[in-house]
Parts: structure tokens; C-alpha cells; sequence
């Protein structure tokens, strides 16, 4: 059983080889190269130095995986009779990937692997553009691109970009996350007498015209605000709970601020119908720290978190949405409601009821509007709107002989039931109740407090008002608000 030593050729001047690597070269029975095109094959040539290179590999493959794979496999096969060197472009340690097959290859086949520490093009660059790797540097293939982080937190280096078609799969890859006119450096033929290194606007990538087996880029990090971070207001969720935290907040529970959710939510509400951005804003903020308040009461529990909240939301958004992350065709509004709705009921098929899925905590307005759409999404609803109306008179005319009984159990009852087919009515109407009756409560509001400013001018105690005087006033305050 023989071994492989793998050495490095430098970044590109031939003075970079390390004296150690020269003389495994020199030495060498069975040299091989990765490829010719290197800048230092030619010294190494006039030296006297003979090789084999992987070159032919390049022409039968169809992508680089598999070359790699193909001259990795090639070596071990020889490995298996003869002490042989293989030497790649710039460091063995660095985005080699021959290298890497060869770490497991070599396990695998019993073969011994010797890898030469040699200087990379990395070194070069980091002289070249002043940069502290200390600070953070992410290395990466152009066949790798793939795999680029969505948030990149340093510079990034991407080598191997052979040609302009795969400096055109780099700048749509980078595209994806950075602007189309960010700044990156454009690097040719790095350590050489004739090296180039320009910055350019990341569109322009692929119209270079010397790209070739010597370019490689540099990308700075992209210093910007991510769009979405939750991340403060759970921390301080988590710090308010926490044992030294806040007394009420660790006091709470799901059921002692159910009521809260219900108080916020109606306060977006009324920020948008007052169509009060900023005011929107706030609700909005105010509103999400009940769902993270709750999320991080059930964590504590290890019930689920946060994560897994936003994940079921997301990933319930792209089951209910086949005709916008699938293959299902959706000609207009109509019919993705119609698709929501079938696979809304496939995931709620145990349900025994159809009524069921109605929250019991929904105002009783809301309730009675989902209790009888689904019952009308089965066939038990009146097919137009003259039959309500004479559900109305008819409860309406009951209400009234139970209000003549005089028995307040029976005429909460009857009420009950005119509200009831008040809010069938709404449906038909297309009104949504709930919200007809905010409008109208606050209609109220302003039209009352413009009488209240009435009796505080008049100098006057509201019981020196007869009824007949405030419905002037009222009236008054309705003409006003209507002009």
C-alpha cells in the first residue's frame, strides 16, 4: 500500500512555494497536478520538474463535483501501488476540494495522506486588500453558491470562477441577497506581475472581459439592519418573567390575560378605522406582545415557543396557498378562497360538528356571524334576503308579547333571538355586525360629547334639561357631523 502527499503551489508566484513543497516536488517519483494553469507550472517545467496532470479530466465531466470526485477516486487508485505527490493551486487547506474527497477517501481505503501546510491565495488577498481576518472572512466555491447564507455576518471570498457563465450564476446567486449595484472587488491573477484588482457594481460581474481560471472576488459584509428581529422584545419578555423580574408580569397566566388579547386587538381595530398610521403602529406592537407574552408562558412550560408559533403560521400559509407554492391553478379570487376553504376542511376533518372550530371567548356578535355562515355553507340558510326580513318582524313581534308577560328570562330570550337574525341579516347585507356596531358606539360617543359641551356652555345641570331640549341638542349634533 503506497501514500499521498499533497502540496500546495502557492498563489501564484513562483517564490510563494514553500521550501518544504519544492522539495517533495524535486523528490518526487509520481507527481501529479490538478491542472496546468497555474502560474507557477512554467517555472516549475523550466526547472526540470515532470508531472501528470488532471487536465483530460476537465473535458468528461459535466460538472465539477464530479471531476473532483473522478481525480480524488483516480489517486487512491494509484496510491494502492506506488508513494505518490499531488500538488494543487495555492493551499491543499484551503477551498480544495480534491483535498476534502481525499480525507475521506484515503480512510476509506486504507491509504496514508500527508497534507503540506502552503500559502494561499487568502494570505495574498488579505495584504492586498488590508483586511484583519480576525474580523470574520467566509470562503466559498462558486459551484458552492448554493449554500450562501441568507444573513451574511462577514466578507466573503468566492474562488473558483472559471468563466463567464459561472460569473453570471455568481452575480444571480449574490443578487439574492445583496443590492444589484453593490460594491464587490473583482480579482485577476492575484500575486502575479499583470494582477488586476478592481471594485465594480455586482451587475457587472459577468461582463468582465478576462475572466478566467485566475478570478476570483472578494464581497464586503453587507453592514444593514436586518428587515425582521424579534429578538429584543423576547428577551425582554424573557427578562420580565424571569426569576428578579417583574412581580405581575411572572404572576400571569394564559387565562388571567385572555381579556388583554381581546382589549388590544379591538384597539387595532379602531386604529384602522380611524386610519391613524402611527397609531396603527403602536396597536399593532402592543398586540404582538400579547402572542410573544403568551408563546413565552407556554415555553416555560415546554408546551411549544415562538419559533414554533411563526413555523406553524408559515407553513399552514404554503399548505393553504397550493395555487401560489404548488401546482395548482387558481383563475381568480373566487377560486383560491374555494381551495383555501377544501383544504381548511381535509385539516379539520375529526371535527364531530359543523359547527365546530366557533371560539367560545368571540364576541357574541362575531359568534352568531361564524356560527350561521357555517351552517349556510351546508344548506341550512335562506337563499335571499325577504325571508330575514320577515324573521325580523316575526321576533321582533315576539319580543314585544314577552315584554308584555313581564318576564325578564323570556324577553332576554326573544331578544337574544332578534339580535340573532339582525346579524343573518348582516350577512346577506354584506356588513360585518361587529363592526357596524363599533362604528355606531362611536358615533355615539362623538355626537354625545358634543351635547355634553353644550350643557357645560349653558352653564346648566343636565336634570335642568327636559328630554325634548338634549334631542335638540342631539340633533343639532347629527346635522353637524353630517354636513
Amino acid at each position: 500500500m503506497g501514500s499521498i502527499t499533497v502540496i500546495g503551489l502557492g498563489p501564484g508566484d513562483f517564490g510563494l512555494i514553500t521550501m518544504d513543497s519544492w522539495e517533495r516536488l524535486q523528490g518526487a517519483e509520481h507527481l501529479y497536478f490538478r491542472t496546468e494553469k497555474h502560474p507557477t507550472v512554467l517555472m516549475i517545467k523550466q526547472r526540470g520538474v515532470s508531472f501528470t496532470s488532471y487536465d483530460s479530466f476537465y473535458e468528461g465531466a459535466e460538472s465539477f463535483g464530479e471531476l473532483y470526485e473522478a481525480i480524488a477516486r483516480d489517486l487512491v487508485q494509484r496510491a494502492a501501488s506506488e508513494d505518490l505527490v499531488y500538488a494543487v493551486p495555492g493551499s491543499p487547506m484551503v477551498a480544495e476540494k480534491t483535498v476534502v474527497l481525499l480525507r475521506q477517501y484515503c480512510v476509506e481505503s486504507g491509504v496514508r495522506l500527508d497534507i503540506l501546510p502552503g500559502m494561499s491565495f487568502v494570505e495574498v488577498l488579505y495584504s492586498k486588500l488590508g483586511i484583519d481576518p480576525i474580523d470574520g472572512m467566509t470562503i466559498i466555491d462558486a459551484e458552492d453558491l448554493d449554500r450562501l447564507p441568507v444573513d451574511m455576518p462577514t466578507g466573503l471570498v468566492i474562488t473558483q470562477v472559471y468563466n463567464p457563465h459561472i460569473a453570471s450564476y455568481t452575480k444571480l446567486s449574490l443578487m439574492e441577497v445583496f443590492p444589484d449595484e453593490y460594491p464587490i472587488t473583482y480579482i485577476h491573477k492575484l500575486g502575479m506581475p499583470d494582477e488586476s484588482i478592481r471594485s465594480i457594481p455586482l451587475f457587472e460581474l459577468d461582463r468582465q472581459p478576462d475572466i478566467d481560471y485566475l478570478t476570483s472576488l472578494y464581497v464586503p459584509p453587507h453592514n444593514h439592519q436586518p428587515e425582521f428581529d424579534m429578538t429584543p422584545l423576547k428577551d425582554i419578555v424573557h427578562t420580565l418573567r424571569s426569576p428578579g423580574g417583574c412581580p405581575w408580569d411572572i404572576a400571569q397566566t394564559h387565562e388571567s390575560i385572555r381579556t388583554n388579547l381581546i382589549e388590544e386587538t379591538y384597539e387595532v381595530l379602531e386604529a384602522i378605522e380611524l386610519q391613524d398610521p402611527q397609531l396603527l403602529c403602536e396597536e399593532l406592537g402592543d398586540l404582538l406582545l400579547q402572542v410573544v407574552f403568551h408563546a413565552r408562558m407556554a415555553e416555560e412550560t415546554g408546551a411549544f415557543s415562538l419559533q414554533e408559533v411563526i413555523d406553524e403560521a408559515t407553513e399552514k400559509l404554503v399548505r393553504r396557498h397550493p395555487h401560489i407554492f404548488g401546482d395548482v391553478q387558481a383563475a381568480d379570487a373566487g377560486a383560491a378562497v374555494l381551495a383555501w376553504e377544501s383544504i381548511k376542511k381535509q385539516e379539520k376533518k375529526d371535527r364531530d360538528s359543523v359547527l365546530d372550530g366557533v371560539p367560545m371567548g368571540l364576541p357574541a356578535l362575531m359568534s352568531a356571524q361564524k356560527l350561521q355562515h357555517k351552517a349556510a355553507k351546508v344548506g341550512f340558510d335562506w337563499e335571499e334576503i325577504n325571508p330575514v326580513w320577515d324573521k325580523i318582524r316575526e321576533e321582533v313581534d315576539e319580543l314585544k308579547e314577552a315584554q308584555g308577560e313581564g318576564d325578564p328570562k323570556h324577553i332576554e330570550e326573544e331578544l337574544g333571538d332578534v339580535l340573532f337574525t339582525v346579524v343573518n341579516l348582516a350577512r346577506f347585507l354584506k356588513v360585518d355586525p361587529e363592526l357596524a356596531l363599533m362604528n355606531t358606539n362611536r358615533k355615539f360617543i362623538k355626537r354625545f360629547h358634543v351635547v355634553e359641551s353644550k350643557v357645560k356652555e349653558s352653564c346648566r345641570k343636565w336634570s335642568d334639561f327636559t328630554l325634548e331640549e338634549l334631542d335638540e341638542l342631539w340633533n343639532a349634533a347629527k346635522k353637524c357631523q353630517n354636513s
